[in-house]
């Protein structure tokens, strides 16, 4: 159900279930999660094969659900893995993103959508919600108003409503050049800024992490800069 595969410098994660949109069981997460654990490039390209990017949990395996506790935190598991890897995680949303999907775009550090991308939280029209940890992420991106609007409606947006709420952060044809352009810069430098970028430590602590970030760097690039500017 996923594949991983290295590319010039970064690494392509795809959730291959095109027939179901893409759909996740239990085994389709814990596949996900140690992709992601196991990727050592500083980048990593998740998309959807074929049509769809995710549609979410597979809503069949949700109502045999035994221990619908115990699946949430499956999905919270996986959905913190994503967004405390090391590496930086875009997501390449082309097509329908739903449900857990949403959620799992929203745990990566940069969302970039194809103009056919759409969004939407439709649990709510049968009684669900997502809860793979999207209740948490949802406003702290979107902003409250704008996430109680997006998951309370159960509506679809479409890319252009995406990008103007922050939902992605831009639109293109193709993804994984942002993903392939991301990974020519310095490795450490991404892996620092996504740490201090995802610091919501306090204020005096955040600074004296970045100061203390920025003479690490400093100190390993000093002769390449100079090269540069002579």
């Amino acid at each position: 159900m996923i594949r991983s595969q290295r590319a010039d410098g970064y690494r392509i994660v795809t959730i291959d279930r095109p027939d179901r949109r893409n759909a996740l069981t239990p085994a389709g997460l814990t596949q996900l999660k140690a992709a992601i654990d196991d990727a050592q490039e500083p980048v990593i390209y998740l998309r959807g094969a074929g049509s769809a990017f995710c549609a979410g949990a597979d809503l069949d395996v949700v109502s045999k659900l035994t221990d619908p506790h115990a699946f949430a935190e499956h999905g919270q598991r996986v959905a913190n893995t994503i967004e405390q890897a090391e590496s930086v995680v875009i997501a390449g949303i082309d097509g329908p993103a739903r449900g857990g999907g949403v959620e799992l775009a929203l745990a990566c550090d940069i969302r970039i959508g194809t103009p056919t991308a759409t969004f939407a939280e439709p649990g709510v029209k049968f009684g669900l919600f997502g809860a793979w940890g999207g209740t948490v992420r949802l406003p702290r991106i979107l902003g409250e108003g704008d996430a109680l609007d997006f998951a309370l409606s159960g509506r679809t947006i479409d890319a252009d409503e995406a990008l103007r709420i922050g939902l992605v952060s831009r639109l293109t044809d193709t993804p994984e050049t942002v993903a392939a352009s991301i990974a020519e810069n310095k490795s450490d430098a991404l892996s620092v800024l996504k740490t201090r970028l995802r610091d919501h430590g306090p204020t005096a602590t955040q600074a004296n992490a970045e100061a203390a970030a920025f003479e690490q760097l400093v100190n390993k690039y000093a002769p390449e800069i100079a090269a540069d500017r002579s």
